[in-house]
């Protein structure tokens, strides 16, 4: 990065600046842990020679307890690190959500879902970039792609790709009946400009449109949006974030690379799995999690059996635990089989 001319290749040279920043952080990580550890062996150390029979001083004691917890926080963190080891774990994550049938009810829990996103990436310090979004009828989402920027961001979002599940009293039902709403949750790899994958101009067909819908300043109010489809595999893409048409059409063909590089790369597990007689697990477009708000509380994930009751702390972004189960079962193996 100090040599002369690094800039000069801008594309190249933020390839590079990304990579340097995950590698600089991993390596943080490892020495706060060795900081971490040393302190908790010093304090341990104290503790047995100030202790009087079997009585450690008590602030000694809350010390320790201290610093184990946050030994086992960073671990957590690092081993979490350690599992995401796919081609494209590393990198960031194009997040789409689309309602499921239901009108209303399935468009507002589009909008719930994608506030548990922005939510969590704010609490994790992720960057996100609203690339399209469009208004429900009367409230909610009709559909809405962002860009999520961060160490390991589709290694973590990926485990969320599939249908979520929504019960709860309608709040548009002057009956106050109970609704089940559906919405699918799609994550694609943000592939970067190095990666060759040959498409044919023959196979697209390009649209502009206005853009419009949710997203306020976010969101380029003029005829520079975007839509690109594959016409082949039937793949969408759309932008609308960026200030020109042709901003719009590189951003939009990168999520398109992106999308058809992973169906390449599916189908090529599935070979394998094939070859070698392996149950393999169909989790796109499958119901992943339901989230239950009456007649009682609960959120479950129908792939690792994983639950809690808290269901408001989790639409306020609080995942984590479920993507770090989801991680491990399927790191081991195991899935459906919970850690004790």
């Amino acid at each position: 990065m100090r040599a002369p001319g690094f800039w000069d290749d801008q594309s190249r040279a933020q390839a590079v600046s990304t990579r340097y920043s995950r590698v600089r952080s991993r390596l943080e990580d490892y020495e706060h842990l060795a900081a971490e550890m040393g302190d908790l062996e010093a304090v341990l150390e104290l503790a047995g020679e100030e202790s009087t029979g079997d009585e450690v001083p008590q602030e000694l004691v809350e010390e320790a307890e201290r610093l184990a917890g946050a030994v086992g926080r960073t671990l957590e963190h690092l081993e979490e690190q350690r599992l995401f080891t796919g081609e494209f774990d590393a990198g960031d994550a194009i997040v789409s959500i689309h309602p499921g049938a239901g009108g209303t009810e399935s468009q507002d829990w589009a909008e719930m879902l994608l506030r548990m996103y922005l939510r969590w990436a704010q609490g994790r310090g992720f960057e996100v970039e609203l690339n399209e979004a469009s208004e429900g009828d009367e409230a909610g989402i009709k559909s809405v792609t962002f860009t999520v920027h961060g160490e390991n961001a589709y290694g973590l979002l990926s485990t969320e790709r599939g249908v979520h599940r929504l019960v709860r009293i309608s709040p548009f039902d002057a009956a106050a009946r109970r609704h089940t709403s559906f919405a699918s949750v799609d994550v694609t790899p943000l592939i970067d400009g190095e990666v060759e994958l040959d498409i044919d101009e023959k196979d697209l067909r390009v649209e502009t449109y206005r853009s419009s819908g949710a997203g306020g300043q976010h969101v380029n109010k003029t005829d520079s949006a975007v839509r690109i489809t594959h016409i082949p595999t039937k793949t969408v893409v759309q932008c609308q974030n960026e200030r020109s048409q042709i901003q719009n059409r590189e951003t939009a063909m990168r999520m398109l690379r992106g999308k058809l590089l992973l169906l390449e790369h599916e189908k090529r597990e599935q070979d394998m799995a094939r070859e070698k007689g392996e149950q393999k697990e169909i989790a796109w477009g499958s119901q992943i999690r339901s989230y239950v708000l009456a007649p009682y509380t609960l959120v479950k994930d129908h792939r690792t059996n994983f639950e809690k009751g808290n269901v408001e702390a989790v639409l306020d972004g609080a995942i984590d635990d479920f993507i770090r189960e989801y991680v491990w079962q399927r790191s081991t193996g195991k899935l459906g089989v919970r850690r004790s």
